[in-house]
């Protein structure tokens, strides 16, 4: 797996190099928008810093796009959500605010990876549709119900985005806290639990989170298109 990385903040780049070569990606590093621009390819996924020091990133960014459909996860210490928004309303595929640990990036790229792969050529680029109801547009980081946008905070949607990857595949406590939290995270993980439960209160009776003690969760798909319980129950 090749990645393309364009970061000008060394510390960061050595570090983030160092992480996804240790779990076998290959990675070609760059400071600058021309020089990312300029390179020859072919790569799997661009990581993108927005601040770079001869172009915003998001030029770089649009322009990546029009090239082609290569995977953009932007990588950027710009945590407003204008930003965010701009961003994948330019073509990113996803977006990462620092700081963040390396293995919240490889999770990333493998959820995009996994989405590119599953995506027949020439298909809509749409939100994805899970089951009758639900529908999780993710370039504009926005959740819908029968049409109608459901209220979540960023770290429930984060939560959702990642659990709907793979609807019924089991995921470990550390599995999650490390994609949606942070690797290094070391507090207490009770706010997971909180946020789950956030979940199964807004999302009442269109997806089941099942706890599995001792191990972590397990999403589904109610199928059924008619209204659900009031609520599925405590995590």
């Amino acid at each position: 797996m090749h990645v393309l990385l364009v970061e000008d903040d060394e510390p960061v780049a050595e570090s983030l190099r160092r992480g996804l070569q240790r779990y076998g990606f290959a990675v070609d590093w760059v400071t600058t928008g021309a020089a990312a621009l300029a390179h020859p390819g072919p790569c799997d996924v661009v990581l993108l810093d927005l601040g770079l020091p001869d172009t915003d990133g998001l030029d770089v960014c649009r322009a990546l796009r029009d090239r082609g459909g290569v995977p953009i996860i932007v990588i950027s210490a710009r945590s407003d959500e204008t930003d965010r928004v701009v961003g994948l309303e330019l073509g990113a595929d996803d977006y990462v605010s620092k700081p963040f640990g390396v293995r919240e990036v490889i999770a990333r790229i493998r959820a995009v990876l996994r989405r590119v792969q599953a995506r027949p050529a020439g298909a809509d680029t749409g939100p994805d549709r899970y089951g009758p109801r639900l529908t999780v547009d993710r370039k504009a980081a926005r959740v819908h119900v029968d049409g109608a946008e459901v209220a979540l905070a960023p770290k429930e949607y984060d939560l959702l985005s990642f659990l709907t990857e793979e609807p019924g595949a089991l995921m470990s406590r550390e599995q999650i806290m490390e994609a949606v939290w942070d690797a290094n995270w070391f507090g207490p993980t009770k706010t997971l639990d909180v946020h789950v439960a956030a979940l199964r209160r807004k999302l009442a009776g269109v997806v089941v989170i099942e706890a599995v003690r001792g191990v972590g969760f397990r999403l589904e798909i109610v199928k059924d298109a008619g209204p659900g319980p009031e609520d599925a129950g405590p995590s």
